[in-house]
């Protein structure tokens, strides 16, 4: 009898503190919003990819993607959080750091654009004040995961959606996956959802897009990931594996269901090991990997890259065990928009980011910066 009672209780608790979350975030975006308390503008440009949403919403292959367009112009850094690091303020991340110092999706950025600045700091205005003392050549800040950190006020917010998890039938969390409200999406530029399923159709599309209430001026796009390559874990060199071979899925991403779907498109996976998201992999692990293998002999590991990037030097993992793994690397694939295609589209968004940084410059002029 107890045991029933608590379960509803529980769940009232969760539901009071969901409320009070909600409140505290509302009061706090008022203050802003009033500029009682004040985000610090800067004299270049910062970008900002975001979300509203706890778990993955696939910020990081956005983040990549920014970073690659528009370091072909500027002298493009990226400034992240660093969640998930035993390490604690300002920090400029090299290849050869370990995941635990510098977080795994600024790990993962640094190896992929190893000549561009990648800096952590849970502070952003002091990561950026640092950032531009030690790197004074940097016109452009790619701010990862700070829409909530309104002591910074960029000039450009990007926000991601996760299409499997639409934002108007969510919660505040502790109860639903909410951190900020839908109020604050007015703040958004540019909308990207993510995870849109191959039979997306223009109709969910339009749903999706109404779910935002958003202003005429803010434009939406859809994606899904983009299968690029298999590569090894031991060795990082690109592999091809038979379609439809055996595989365990390993994950701990903030969405693990979306990567074991994507994989069962070209797979047969037959178990699957979750972890949470920024999981630390130890020693029990390889126990939990080991017994998969035993049960799978003829089986594949196929993690993500986020993983792959905490297990290329990962001692707890035995290297027999890592010459057994391989991992997928992931880009964004652009879905096509009514009477566009996905190139289309994709160029779409490049121009909408130019044109509004080209708005900076021509403000920054102006303004005689």
């Amino acid at each position: 009898m107890k045991v029933e009672k608590s379960v509803p209780m529980k769940n009232f608790l969760l539901k009071i503190a969901s409320l009070l979350y909600g409140m505290v975030i509302s009061v706090r975006n008022m203050l802003f919003d009033k500029e009682i308390l004040k985000g610090r503008k800067y004299d270049i440009p910062i970008v900002c990819i975001g979300n509203i949403t706890a778990g993955g919403t696939g910020k990081t292959p956005t983040v990549e993607f920014v970073v690659s367009h528009f370091s072909k112009q500027y002298n493009v850094a990226v400034l992240s959080r660093g969640y998930g690091r035993d390490t604690r303020g300002y920090r400029v991340v090299d290849v050869d750091d370990n995941y635990r110092d510098v977080g795994d999706e600024p790990l993962q950025i640094k190896c992929k654009f190893p000549n561009i600045p990648v800096i952590v700091c849970e502070k952003r205005t002091v990561g950026i004040e640092r950032l531009l003392d030690e790197f004074p050549d940097t016109d452009m800040i790619i701010m990862d995961d700070g829409f909530q950190h309104r002591w910074v006020k960029p000039y450009l917010n990007i926000v991601m959606i996760d299409s499997t998890r639409p934002v108007d039938k969510d919660d505040f969390m502790p109860i639903g996956q909410l951190r900020d409200s839908l109020d604050s999406l007015v703040r958004a530029h540019i909308f990207i959802f993510t995870k849109c399923p191959t039979t997306i159709s223009q109709l969910d599309m339009r749903l999706l897009e109404a779910s935002l209430n958003k202003k005429p001026s803010q434009t939406t796009f859809f994606t899904r990931p983009a299968f690029l390559e298999t590569r090894a874990v031991v060795g990082a060199v690109p592999v091809v594996l038979p379609m439809y071979s055996n595989v365990i899925a390993m994950s701990g991403i903030g969405n693990n269901e979306a990567f074991y779907s994507e994989l069962k498109s070209r797979y047969n996976v037959v178990e699957t090991l979750s972890f949470k998201d920024h999981h630390k992999y130890c020693a029990a692990d390889a126990e939990i990997i080991a017994e998969a293998l035993e049960r799978h002999p003829d089986a594949f590991i196929i993690t993500t890259e986020k993983d792959a990037i905490k297990l290329f030097s990962c001692d707890e993992i035995p290297v027999q065990l890592r010459s057994q793994m391989f991992y997928e690397c992931v880009g964004m694939e652009f879905v096509s928009l009514p009477n566009s295609d996905a190139e289309k589209t994709e160029a779409a968004l490049r121009e909408r980011l130019d044109n509004e940084i080209d708005k900076f410059n021509d403000d920054a002029y102006i303004r005689g910066c």
